[in-house]
């Protein structure tokens, strides 16, 4: 009887650590209390998360497009590894599609990455279309989660050549934060970008 009350120990310490350990709160099937309510950065599987993603849908989409770049710490020169980024974005005419699972809504075309040793990560999707329901220029919206502290939104990516990025906008971003313009070039039929980022410089602005 002791060994058996000893394992169980065992056993649900174990199951605590990974809890922790893994923050996605969505583990084996099992959700816990704030999953509907908890940031979208969390609904992966730890599994098969690394530096490199593709998105739903990636291989049926017109203007595809790989994004790489490196996540370095706020002195801007200290690589940042073991960082989630999550990106989300609507499809080439400019619907989100929202999907719905356990109840809760979530974009169809998303994406997650863990920097490597390096700080680099690799995203293949596409170029999303303009919003449906205004004027907004072309966006991806991304998510970071550094190592021990919450997961905090970062201003969304823009294209350099979306003719819905204003010149009083693309100068505010250029004030501001240039990197968030994607320059696009286009390699074997797919665009290809470079997209570094400095954590603590670019928490987006409620």
């Amino acid at each position: 009887m002791k060994n058996i009350i000893g394992l169980l120990g065992i056993f649900l310490f174990s199951t605590f650590s990974n809890l922790q350990a893994q923050d996605t709160i969505y583990i084996t099937g099992n959700k816990v209390e704030n999953y509907k309510k908890r940031s979208p950065i969390y609904d992966y599987s730890e599994k098969n998360l690394n530096n490199t993603d593709t998105i739903p849908g990636y291989l049926t989409q017109n203007n595809k497009l790989k994004i790489t770049g490196t996540i370095y710490e706020s002195d801007g020169v200290t690589i940042a590894s073991n960082v989630l980024l999550f990106i989300e974005q609507s499809d080439e005419n400019g619907d989100f599609q929202l999907r719905k699972y356990n109840k809760k809504r979530y974009v169809k075309h998303r994406g997650w990455v863990r920097t490597d040793d390096k700080g680099q990560y690799k995203l293949y999707t596409f170029i999303p279309g303009s919003s449906m329901y205004g004027n907004d220029p072309k966006q991806i919206h991304p998510i970071l989660k550094e190592p021990n502290k919450p997961a905090y939104k970062i201003e969304p990516f823009l294209f350099d050549d979306d003719p819905r990025l204003t010149d009083k906008c693309r100068e505010l971003v250029e004030q501001t934060n240039p990197r968030r313009i994607l320059k696009l070039d286009k390699k074997e039929g797919v665009y290809v970008t470079t997209r570094d980022i400095i954590l603590g410089e670019e928490v987006a602005i409620k």
